[in-house]
């Protein structure tokens, strides 16, 4: 069996990946399922925390798993999904296919009411500041997001270096803006993609998943109902589109 490299977005954890997961029911397919850096535990030592490195760092997971069990498939949600495109058009010849939720890099779109506040330097450290963790797995959860996992990562939030280093990689983008750098490689990514959506995300809307799958040619499964965490809102519905599409290859 191909192995798996799960890629999480922001605010999470791995712990976002469990529900989907279990109903991937992957057996002895080799699966790594690790924290953006930053994200669980401090921020390591010279690691600038941006998205060029966190790129690089996707890369070299890749590496460890590629070179055990040939090449791979990543899949990646918000940020993850980023990451994951961007590390497939550094290095094609890690991936077998890729396969993103509810993020795209693309050229005209310029991010969430959030993502800008974040980009904004004083105004995003005085949002860090006033968010609390209670009331961040009271708002996971009404958008979505089952309670446990919203719970556990709440306490994550509690991290400043994790706080520290979200607010270095959206500068890294500019709130979410890739049309000068990221974007103009799209080109480069390989074949064997696909887009699986949370038919009712606020944050990145369906529109920019359909355009991206336009003008790309990757098909796209929207997950009726469901909101930007899809992959724990509804994980029986994105497992089947995900063995679907791995079954296609």
């Amino acid at each position: 069996m191909t192995a798996k490299l799960f890629l999480h977005g922001v605010p999470d954890s791995p712990a976002i990946w469990r529900p989907l997961i279990a109903a991937l029911d992957l057996g002895d397919t080799p699966v790594a399922v690790p924290a953006l850096p930053a994200f669980t535990a401090p921020l390591p030592t010279g690691f600038p925390a941006t998205k060029e490195a966190y790129a690089d760092w996707a890369v070299g997971e890749a590496e460890v798993l590629a070179a055990e069990h040939g090449p791979i498939d990543i899949v990646g949600h918000d940020w993850g999904a980023l990451i994951a495109q961007r590390a497939a058009m550094l290095r094609p010849d890690l991936f077998r296919s890729w396969a993103v939720s509810n993020a795209v890099i693309d050229p005209d779109y310029r991010g969430h009411r959030i993502a800008r506040i974040w980009n904004t330097p004083v105004l995003g450290e005085i949002f860090m500041w006033l968010s609390k963790p209670d009331a961040l797995a009271k708002g996971l959860a009404e958008q979505g997001m089952p309670a446990d996992i919203a719970a556990e990562e709440a306490l994550q939030w509690a991290s400043k270096d994790k706080r520290r280093a979200i607010l270095k990689l959206y500068r890294s983008a500019k709130g979410l803006s890739f049309e000068h750098d990221w974007a103009r490689d799209i080109g480069k990514l390989p074949a064997n993609g696909a887009l699986v959506w949370g038919e009712g995300d606020p944050y990145v809307e369906l529109s920019v998943a359909q355009r991206f799958a336009k003008r790309t040619a990757t098909p796209l499964t929207v997950i009726e109902g469901a909101g930007h965490w899809a992959i724990a809102e509804r994980p029986a519905e994105v497992a089947a589109a995900l063995h679907a599409f791995w079954n296609s290859l």
